[in-house]
C-alpha cells in the first residue's frame, strides 16, 4: 500500500484550522558554504532542494489551531534532501520545543524523514541527541507529544520523536522503521516496517486514515486540554443483572456470578462511563495485549486515563501498557481509573520469557509511586497479584458480581491438597466475596446501580 507524500506545508493544512498557521522565525546558523565538513557539492544540493520545494530547510515550524486548540507544529519536508536532520534542522526542531515550552502548549510533529543527513556527518546524527534533550524538558514540563507519522518515516526521527512521543498515530501504508529500505537485510519482512507493522507490534497507538486524521488530533487535544478533577475520580457504577440484587450467600455463589458469561466486562463499563475515549496500543516494548484496554477520556467534561482488564488472563504487554498509561497520566496531571477483572497473569512458557514478572512488578511501582489520584473497580474476577497489580491501595470498590482471591478457589484447593469437590468450601473460608472484600478493608465499598 502507498501513500500521498504532502509537503510540509500541504501536511500542516491537511490537519489544523484553515487559516490559523504561523510559522516561527527560523534560527540563523553561520556554516560553510558545504556545510561544516566542506562536503563537495552540498550547497549545489540545497539549493536545488530549496528550488524545488521552497523551503530552506527540511523542517517547517510554527503554531496553529487543531480543532480550536492551539498547539507547537513541526512538519517535515520529505522533498528536502529526503527530510533528513541536520544541524539547521535540530536548531528548528529545538526552536520548536522550546516554543512549547514558553507558551505552554501542546507538541504535534508531522513527521517525514529518511533519517539523519550524510553530507554533515557525526554533527547530523547529535542532533538526535539534540531532540532527545528537548523531549525530555518538555516531558519535565508536563506537555503532551504527539507525533503523525507520515511516509517515510525511518532513522533518527522515528527514534527520537516518533517512537519518544507520547501518542503516536500513523498514516496507512506508511513505511515506519529505524532502518531505511535501503539500508536493511535483503530478506527482510516488508510488514515489520510499516505502519500496521509497528501496530501490531505495540509501538504505534492507532493507524488512522489521512481522512480522519484532522478530526482524531482535534480530539486527542481536546482531552488532553480538559479540565482535571479535583480529586480521585468516582467508581463507575455496577451493570449487569445483579447490579441490584443482593450479595452472594457464599463465597463460590461469588465465583460464579464472576465467571457468568454474560457478565458485562470492560468494554461495557468504559462506554457508560465515558462520553469520549481514545485507545492508546501496545507496551512499546514489541507486544499487545487485547484484553487490557487503556487510554484516557473524557468523563462530564474532565480528563480521566483508564487501564482495564477484560476478564482474560492479563499478559506482560498488558501490565506494560497498563504501567505506560498510569505514568503518563501522571506526568500530566490526570486522575487514573483501572477496572480489574483477570483470573490471573498470564502463566505459560510464552508469558515467562517476555517476562510477566518484571512487568507485573513495574505496574505495582507505576501505582505506588503515581501522584495523581487512582481509582479502581473491581468488576468481576480478582486473581492474585495479576489483578492486585492494577488494584489502587485505600481507594478499591467492587461490584456485587465480583470477587477477589489470594488465588483461585480451585487453586487453593490443590495447593492444601484438597480434592476438586472441596473447592467451595474453601471458597467461603478464603472470604472473597464483596461484602467481606469491605469488612477486610480491602475494599471501600460495594458500588450500586446507576441510578436514573
Amino acid at each position: 500500500m502507498t501513500t500521498t507524500r504532502l509537503s510540509a506545508r500541504a501536511a500542516i493544512a491537511s490537519v489544523t484550522d484553515p487559516g490559523s498557521f504561523t510559522e516561527l522565525p527560523a534560527p540563523l546558523r553561520e556554516s560553510a558554504a558545504d556545510g561544516p565538513l566542506e562536503w563537495a557539492g552540498y550547497a549545489d544540493s540545497r539549493a536545488r532542494a530549496a528550488e524545488r520545494t521552497g523551503e530552506q530547510e527540511s523542517v517547517v515550524i510554527g503554531t496553529a489551531r487543531i480543532g480550536g486548540r492551539e498547539a507547537a507544529l513541526i512538519s517535515f519536508e520529505f522533498g528536502f534532501l529526503g527530510g533528513s536532520l541536520g544541524q539547521r534542522t535540530g536548531d528548528r526542531l529545538e526552536a520548536a520545543y522550546a516554543h512549547a515550552r514558553e507558551h505552554r502548549l501542546p507538541l504535534v510533529s508531522l513527521i517525514a524523514t529518511g533519517g539523519s543527513r550524510m553530507q554533515e556527518g557525526m554533527l547530523a546524527l547529535t542532533q538526535l541527541q539534540r531532540v532527545a534533550r528537548q523531549c525530555v524538558l518538555t516531558r519535565a514540563a508536563g506537555l503532551p507529544q504527539l507525533a503523525v507519522l507520515r511516509d517515510p518515516t525511518t532513522g533518527g526521527g522515528w527514534a527520537t520523536l516518533g517512537a519518544g512521543a507520547d501518542v503516536v498515530l500513523a498514516l496507512p501504508g506508511a513505511q515506519v522503521g529505524f532502518a531505511g529500505s535501503r539500508v536493511r537485510p535483503a530478506d527482510a519482512d516488508p510488514a515489520a516496517y510499516s505502519a500496521e507493522g509497528q501496530y501490531a507490534a505495540g509501538h504505534v497507538d492507532a493507524v488512522v486514515p489521512a481522512a480522519d486524521l484532522p478530526g482524531a488530533l482535534a480530539d486527542w487535544l481536546r482531552v488532553l486540554a480538559a479540565p482535571r478533577p479535583a480529586g480521585p475520580v468516582e467508581p463507575p457504577a455496577a451493570l449487569g443483572r445483579v447490579a441490584g440484587g443482593e450479595p452472594p450467600r457464599t463465597g463460590w455463589d461469588a465465583v460464579v456470578q464472576a465467571r457468568h458469561p454474560d457478565r458485562p466486562h470492560a468494554a461495557a463499563y468504559l462506554d457508560a462511563y465515558f462520553e469520549l475515549r481514545l485507545p492508546l496500543s501496545g507496551d512499546r516494548s514489541g507486544g499487545t495485549d487485547p484484553g487490557m484496554l487503556c487510554g484516557f477520556g473524557l468523563r462530564e467534561g474532565r480528563a480521566v486515563a483508564y487501564a482495564a482488564q477484560c476478564g482474560t488472563a492479563t499478559r506482560p504487554a498488558g501490565y506494560r501498557t497498563a504501567t505506560r498509561v498510569v505514568r503518563l497520566a501522571d506526568r500530566l496531571g490526570i486522575p487514573v481509573l483501572t477496572l480489574v477483572d483477570t483470573p490471573g497473569a498470564a502463566n505459560d512458557a510464552a508469558a515467562e520469557h517476555a517476562g510477566a514478572g518484571a512487568a507485573i512488578a513495574d505496574a505495582f511501582a507505576a501505582l505506588a509511586a503515581a501522584t495523581v489520584p487512582v481509582t479502581t473497580l473491581l468488576i468481576g474476577e480478582g486473581g492474585s497479584g495479576g489483578a492486585l497489580a492494577l488494584a489502587e491501595p485505600g481507594n478499591t470498590w467492587v461490584t456485587p458480581d465480583s470477587y477477589f482471591s489470594v488465588i483461585a478457589p480451585e487453586l487453593a484447593a490443590a495447593i492444601l491438597k484438597r480434592p476438586t469437590s472441596a473447592a467451595p468450601a474453601t471458597a467461603d473460608q478464603l472470604r472473597i466475596r464483596p461484602q467481606d472484600l469491605v469488612a477486610l478493608g480491602v475494599a471501600r465499598g460495594i458500588v450500586g446501580p446507576q441510578q436514573a
